[in-house]
């Protein structure tokens, strides 16, 4: 017998991940929403409604998390984490790796695009 899950399964932590309000560039991996947005954080920016795209992927579902250009640079540090929270359950959604960069207050940075996946079972 076969293994399987609908898109609506895989879509389940995806859609929590859409929920999420602002990106935020960060020296050091947060594992809270306060971390994210103030201990850790250089660089964020709101996110509006469409940045998050779930979608298929070769092995199951994506969110694609769309690029972001000229993020104002508030703190100065290297940029090691991109985290995505919700201000309005001050949650963290999500919190993934980055090119790490040095960053200067006072300037801005680019965020690429990027994806995460949910696969289908194996």
């Amino acid at each position: 017998m076969g293994k399987y899950a609908p898109d609506a399964t895989l879509d389940g932590g995806l859609n929590y991940i859409d929920g999420a309000d602002f990106m935020s560039v960060c020296s050091t991996q947060p594992t809270t929403y306060d971390q994210a947005r103030t201990t850790y954080m250089l660089a964020e920016v709101a996110m509006a409604a469409g940045d998050i795209v779930i979608a298929d992927d070769t092995n199951g579902r994506k969110a694609t998390m769309a690029a972001k250009s000229y993020v104002p640079v508030t703190n100065s540090g290297t940029a090691q984490h991109i985290a995505l929270t919700k201000a309005g359950d001050t949650t963290l959604r999500l919190v993934t790796t980055c090119t790490s960069q040095a960053l200067t207050a006072g300037g801005t940075v680019d965020i690429p695009a990027w994806k995460a996946n949910c696969t289908d079972p194996t």
